[in-house]
């Protein structure tokens, strides 16, 4: 049997408008969350149109003409503006009769090349029980028929499968949302043997541990610790017969662990380092889970994978930021602070989740209104932006190159520099690495332990 798609009304009515206004075709995402018994889909939307196509021209014998690349790069954008639980479900492609018989093949192509790039970009990993079928639907213009079909991304090999596409009213109305602020304080040395200071990639490295910082770190719940396997909504009974378009938020606090505790010896490494990348500051999450008995692995696991992907969301806007508008050579300067941007949210018309964005502090509130229509295809008003986080909590990258500079040892080098040099590299390294202090303690007693062997 196949997988089961509950899908909002409203994403109905988007998809028939679609249909009458866009001829040939037209392609899309779909957006909403998986469950082990059902998918919930809230929105759809449409790949924007490039600047220079000129939909009228699009030719109308065959699908070929579908940029994949285009797609691709759209679902990235999109993905950045959702929350902890949701998610690109799958893509869609409306198209005239006459195409019906490439559809399938051309929606295969998109959705494997759209988790593709996904998979490039996530710091997590799916779980092993995870759902990993993603949505292929097919809608004619004319005749509004609806061909739902899923393939398992993790098998490239993957063959079509059916699926059921029901629409129901007020499918994400009164869903559960659980919010966290994190504190976030990351030291990234970057290496002296790191070819221009690739800063990008030193970033994402340093990212890539402290995500697993967060994986195993331990979650509150409105105070109180739950097994994995309970019911979210236990103790809040009482919501489950509302009908209001309202959220419950349930407060959360996390819980990092400072050490791992392991039976496996470790070995720290001294690395000789030209700067530092350093990201302090507090960041606001908030992940959304369905209402049909989600269990507290659901919630924790959403609310988990927007906190490391919030940051990381960040970190390569401001790279995106400063290839375009200043080039990333920082060769010239010694320390610099970029504030990363802040977040926001914007409400869903008919729904309780509210999708999300980021904003740098110079961004006017038209800039992200146009933002929203292009990625979004939805219209959004200056006053229901809600900045989530406040200055008080403004986040900072530091990025400090050449702080200080250590010279290679040479053969002649005397006494007297070899020691200079041996301090100056372990008060680096101190700075840089509080995990190596065990190391560079013991570097220090061998070489005073030396000196004063040998004036003896």
């Amino acid at each position: 049997m196949g997988r089961t798609y509950i899908v909002e009304e409203a994403v109905g009515q988007y998809l028939s408008d679609l249909s009458a206004k866009l001829k040939p075709y037209v392609t899309g995402l779909l957006i909403g969350q998986c469950s082990s018994q059902r998918d919930y889909v809230i929105r759809a939307v449409r790949t924007p149109p490039k600047e220079e196509q000129d939909e009228s021209n699009i030719n109308p014998s065959k699908l070929a003409s579908i940029d994949e690349e285009w797609v691709t790069a759209h679902a990235s954008q999109v993905s950045r503006m959702l929350p902890g639980g949701l998610l690109v479900l799958g893509v869609f492609i409306i198209a005239t009769p006459e195409l019906a018989k490439d559809s399938q093949s051309a929606l295969r192509k998109l959705i494997f090349s759209v988790e593709k790039s996904m998979m490039k970009r996530r710091l997590w990993k799916p779980g092993e029980d995870e759902v990993s079928d993603r949505a292929a639907l097919q809608v004619c213009s004319t005749t509004k028929k609806i061909v739902c079909r899923t393939y398992d991304v993790q098998d490239p090999k993957s063959s079509a499968k059916p699926a059921d596409w029901k629409y129901q009213s007020a499918v994400s109305a009164c869903w559960l949302a659980l919010d966290c602020t994190v504190n976030v304080n990351i030291h990234i040395p970057l290496l002296a043997t790191s070819p221009n200071h690739d800063l990008e990639k030193n970033t994402k490295n340093g990212l890539n541990r402290w995500s697993k910082q967060i994986e195993d770190s331990v979650f509150l719940i409105n105070g109180q610790v739950k097994d994995n396997d309970t019911e979210l909504v236990e103790g809040l009974k009482k919501l489950r017969g509302s009908t209001q378009s309202s959220t419950h938020f349930s407060d959360v606090k996390v819980l990092t662990q400072l050490s791992q505790v392991s039976s496996h010896r470790s070995t720290a490494t001294v690395q000789v380092c030209s700067g530092s990348i350093n990201l302090k500051g507090a960041v606001k999450c908030r992940a959304y889970i369905h209402n049909s008995k989600p269990k507290v692995k659901e919630a924790v696991q959403a609310l988990k994978r927007d906190i490391i992907n919030t940051l990381s969301d960040r970190c390569e806007i401001l790279f995106e930021d400063l290839i375009i508008n200043e080039g990333l050579d920082k060769k010239n300067f010694e320390r610099e602070y970029r504030v990363l941007p802040q977040r926001l949210f914007v409400p869903v018309a008919g729904s309780s989740v509210m999708l999300s964005d980021y904003k740098f502090r110079d961004e006017a509130a038209g800039e992200i209104q146009e933002r929203f229509v292009e990625m979004l295809d939805q219209a959004v008003q200056a006053e229901d932006i809600h900045i989530a986080e406040e200055a008080s909590t403004v986040f900072i990258c530091s990025l400090d190159l050449h702080a200080v500079d250590i010279c290679p040892v040479t053969d002649n080098t005397d006494d007297t520099q070899q020691k200079q040099l041996t301090k100056a590299t372990l008060l680096l390294k101190l700075q840089q690495n509080m995990g190596v202090v065990i190391a560079a303690a013991v570097a220090v007693f061998a070489s005073i332990f030396s000196f004063n062997y040998f004036s003896d």
